[in-house]
């Protein structure tokens, strides 16, 4: 009888370990889950540390057999990618869970935990935790790596403009800063007559070609070269180049525009200013006020050239000037401009006043000009004008002097100058001493003209002090509201990033 109420007393459905002797849940194998895996491990074949690739210049990951992508630290991207580098040892376990454990941020090393179960001994399921340890190695990628070769290219850009000044270029290179269109270039360089921009695509060059197309008046022709072919796949190798050519006019110039234009733009006289050339140039009549654009595709059907190089501007004394008050306007006039006021002035050169030579002429610059005043301007009554629509003209149709800008002291101008701009980072060669100069007169352009000054990105100068929007010769400035505060990032001893100033 004792024996029977020691049996009915023990706990049921329990037995001895084999190995041990621990009581025990039934199992197949009866043992114990300490004994199994003393005896299994059901992790072995799968390795405890791995090595993944990183690219350090585009921050991607490499994927076998031959993929680059992005993934952010802990993502799940980032861990599929993990897993698929150990696929073929894991088919041989069933995967239960797979989470990161968390690793300091520059410490190229991931630690991904991996619950996995299998089969064993008799039909036994043995569970069992671990880390694999991922060991971030750096390489280079094989588009960054023909990028730092500076010789790997699929598409160029080739922007010409046939002028001696490089206004036109100046400002588009704001324009691209400023919505950074350069930022897939692998270079830039730049010749005596433009730039070259180099792509690793065909893609980024072209949407390159639209944005010049929509930023400056230009005509474009592509072309492409045969470089290799594969007959069994069937793919082919090309070279593209694109061939960009901006219109020859630029700010300043006084140009001749062909009868049948000039009547086309509201019978407006044919010698005009350009004073601005965005995505078209804007023209004014200097005897009328008159305004008018032409845009690329106009232009090209009817082609004009500047009348005088940007050296041949001579310096003029105001000796009269006065306003004209009643603009007498022919049938079929276009729109006036609201920002000049029409002048009648005598003019001296300042180079021959020792002499009694005046000249009288209209200009658009009454608003600005006083006697004693100094302006800038082209002298066409002493200047040999070989220009086909200037030949055609009646003698007395073409003025003696165009003004162009009133003059003030650059020095002063450029000492007093509390704002810069951003370059392009490109090669050089080739360069004119002459550049230094016309970088100025494109910043005195940004000064005197607001609506060039809107398409750009102008940077205080923490460098010259701030003083008053006005000087004493009244030569115009830029305010403090216009300009953006620049981001410097400054690094304290350790290499860290330290306080922005």
């Amino acid at each position: 009888m004792e024996y029977m109420t020691e049996s009915t007393n023990r706990s049921p459905g329990h037995i001895l370990c084999c190995e041990c002797g621990v009581p025990i849940s039934p199992n197949p194998a009866n043992i114990c889950v300490a004994c199994l895996r003393s005896k299994v491990d059901i992790s072995q074949g799968i390795p405890k540390q791995v090595s993944i690739s990183f690219c350090k210049q585009c921050q991607r990951y490499f994927q076998p057999p031959g993929t680059w992508i992005q993934c952010a630290l802990e993502s799940r991207e980032l861990l599929a990618l993990c897993l698929k580098k150990i696929k073929a040892p894991l088919s041989k376990v069933r995967l239960v869970d797979a989470g990161f454990v968390w690793t300091e941020p520059h410490s190229k090393r991931l630690k991904v935990k991996l619950t996995i179960q299998k089969e064993v001994m008799n039909g036994a399921i043995l569970q069992q935790v671990f880390v694999v340890d991922y060991v971030v190695q750096s390489q280079m990628c094989g588009d960054c790596h023909r990028v730092e070769a500076k010789d790997f290219w699929k598409a160029v850009i080739q922007v010409r403009q046939k002028t001696l000044h490089k206004k036109t270029f100046y400002y588009l290179e704001q324009l691209i800063l400023k919505y950074g269109m350069h930022q897939n270039t692998l270079r830039i360089k730049e010749i005596h007559d433009g730039l070259d921009f180099y792509y690793s695509s065909k893609q980024h060059a072209q949407k390159m070609v639209e944005f010049l197309q929509c930023t400056v008046p230009c005509r474009y022709k592509a072309s492409q070269r045969l470089i290799s072919q594969d007959i069994h796949s069937n793919t082919y190798n090309y070279k593209s180049t694109f061939s960009v050519e901006i219109v020859p006019i630029c700010k300043d110039n006084v140009v001749c525009l062909s009868s049948k234009l000039a009547q086309s733009l509201g019978n407006m006289n044919q010698i005009c200013v350009c004073i601005r050339v965005t995505s078209a140039i804007h023209l004014i009549d200097p005897n009328t006020l008159q305004v008018a654009d032409v845009d690329g595709s106009t232009f090209w059907s009817h082609p004009f050239n500047s009348l005088c190089h940007p050296k041949q501007l001579e310096e003029f004394i105001v000796m009269d000037c006065s306003i004209v008050r009643n603009i007498k306007r022919s049938a079929g006039a276009g729109m006036i401009s609201k920002k000049h006021t029409l002048g009648e002035v005598w003019v001296q050169k300042t180079s021959e006043m020792n002499t009694d030579k005046q000249y009288f002429c209209r200009t658009h610059l009454g608003h600005l000009l006083n006697p004693g005043d100094l302006v800038l301007g082209f002298d066409l009554a002493n200047c040999n004008l070989n220009d086909e629509h200037v030949n055609k003209m009646n003698s007395d149709r073409v003025p003696d002097v165009v003004l162009i800008k009133k003059s003030y002291d650059r020095t002063k101008r450029q000492r007093r100058r509390n704002w810069k701009l951003k370059e392009l980072e490109r090669e050089r060669e080739n360069m004119d001493t002459d550049d230094e100069r016309q970088y100025q007169d494109f910043l005195e352009d940004l000064e005197e003209d607001e609506t060039i000054r809107k398409n750009v990105n102008i940077y205080r100068d923490s460098t010259i002090p701030v003083e008053s929007d006005t000087d004493d010769e009244g030569a115009p400035r830029i305010s403090l509201a216009e300009m953006l505060e620049d981001l410097h990032i400054s690094q304290d001893a350790t290499g860290e990033e330290g306080a922005l100033t």
